[in-house]
């Protein structure tokens, strides 16, 4: 199975190495992918928009011989549902890393614009709970990796219009929450309510970590994975 792995903001294809070669000897084929714009200045990316990024996985899913099954990560599931909404046919399953299925015209989130781009903010600038088990050396690796992205994509409105995305069935590999919490959340958050209860095939799974597992739970997260591809 070809399973193209999305990475969230500031995170490019080697941020999924963790995961790769367990998924290779699963059986599967995976392809990490790094999107337009990442890493480069406003001058090379100051045009690059979301539909871009959409864009790239659909390629990558036109070029796969079979079915997909499309991973997300954060601002990455934007990424795939947009996917799954222009390629509903080929898509086998989407997986959520941390992330929902969000609403037509939504947008990830906004951050602070330097120089054209949107840098890497700092740990410092999430929630304590998504990094309280990432460790010094961790943090200090990754923010080191860390890439800059075009300013736009953030807030870009998620152009979704076919409703067999829903038919499309979705894991949602949680860090730390189970089903019944999530769907508690998700019923105050309406139109990313309505569009979670819309998918007709949705499952749940505490992860256990906090927002990157696949840097402090690489194994957990791994075989979740492979669990989801079926």
């Amino acid at each position: 199975m070809d399973i193209i792995l999305v990475p969230g903001l500031w995170l490019d294809a080697a941020s999924w190495a963790p995961v790769i070669e367990p998924l290779r000897a699963a059986g599967h084929n995976p392809r990490p992918l790094t999107l337009p714009g990442v890493g480069e200045p406003a001058s090379g990316s100051g045009d690059v928009r979301l539909t871009d990024w959409i864009d790239t996985v659909v390629t990558a899913i036109d070029e796969a011989a079979h079915e997909v099954v499309l991973v997300g990560h954060s601002g990455g599931g934007n990424v795939i549902w947009g996917a799954v909404d222009a390629r509903p046919d080929r898509v086998r399953r989407a997986v959520f890393v941390d992330t929902v299925p969000p609403p037509p015209g939504s947008g990830i989130s906004e951050f602070p614009v330097v120089d054209g781009v949107i840098p890497f903010p700092g740990w410092d600038f999430f929630d304590a709970e998504d990094v309280a088990d990432l460790d010094e050396a961790t943090r200090a690796s990754v923010g080191r990796e860390a890439r800059s992205v075009p300013k736009h994509v953030p807030t870009d409105p998620l152009p979704l219009t076919d409703e067999r995305r829903f038919d499309v069935p979705v894991t949602l590999l949680m860090g730390s929450l189970e089903q019944e919490q999530l769907e508690s959340f998700l019923a105050q958050w309406d139109s990313y309510g309505e569009e979670y209860r819309s998918v007709r095939d949705a499952e749940v799974v505490r992860i256990g970590s906090g927002h990157w597992p696949q840097f402090s739970a690489p194994g957990r997260l791994a075989e979740l994975l492979i669990s989801s591809v079926r």
